[in-house]
């Protein structure tokens, strides 16, 4: 247990967490733990039996009887809904604008916060999302803080819609992810803000690979020799 190491990616929406993440971690050999699919999954559960986005106690208690699995396979993580899978499904642009909500309500991330602990007591991992290096795991030996300006995230998300065969409108883009923004850093529970020993790391001009090599190096360097 000693020797489990926790890597942890905090940002915005669209700021390229998850992307970044699961190259990392499939490079070090640890289990990629994608906190945002877990609160999407809720979200899509709700928004599919009806259940009121505006009662916490409704959505920890769909929560409580919800089974959500986060599959390592050979073509990327999959997720699981009481054994259904949603992967595609939960990025859904009506889950997108709910998410955010939905995660905020304390009773909800409680629950959530423990399911992902207990994931990275077993395991060395790469979690991102956006209270992990504050409050899911403190301890983490390496957080990570990645920014991008809301034109290079709307671009990104825009490019991901293209291959889905979706065509949003750029400008409805933007307005999206700023909204997101300003909700998820205004929130009560456990709000989107760098942790104090986070390494911030602005994506804007940097491709894929060179984002992952900064953040691998930050690993080796705390990784005992």
């Amino acid at each position: 247990m000693e020797n489990l190491f926790q890597v942890a990616i905090d940002g915005p929406a669209a700021a390229g967490k998850s992307t970044v993440a699961k190259i990392a971690a499939k490079t070090l050999g640890f289990v990629y733990i994608d906190t945002g699919a877990m609160y999407r999954s809720l979200t899509y559960k709700a928004l599919k039996e009806k259940v009121n986005l505006n009662n916490g106690q409704a959505l920890k208690e769909l929560l409580d009887s919800t089974e959500i699995k986060l599959v390592q396979g050979v073509r990327g993580q999959k997720v699981y809904v009481d054994g259904d899978d949603v992967t595609d499904l939960i990025r859904y642009p009506e889950v997108s604008e709910h998410v955010s909500l939905v995660s905020s309500y304390e009773a909800v991330r409680a629950e959530m916060v423990d399911r992902q602990r207990k994931l990275a007591q077993s395991c060395s991992v790469v979690m991102d999302g956006r209270d992990i290096g504050t409050h899911v795991l403190p301890n983490a030996q390496v957080k990570i803080f990645l920014i991008a300006s809301v034109e290079e995230r709307a671009v990104r998300r825009y490019r991901e819609e293209l291959q889905k065969g979706r065509h949003p409108s750029m400008e409805t883009l933007k307005e999206s992810i700023a909204l997101r923004d300003k909700k998820d850093m205004e929130r009560d529970v456990s709000p989107l803000v760098k942790a104090a020993d986070a390494v911030a790391l602005d994506t804007t001009s940097l491709s894929i690979e060179e984002v992952v090599e900064k953040i691998l190096h930050f690993v080796k360097e705390k990784q005992p020799s």
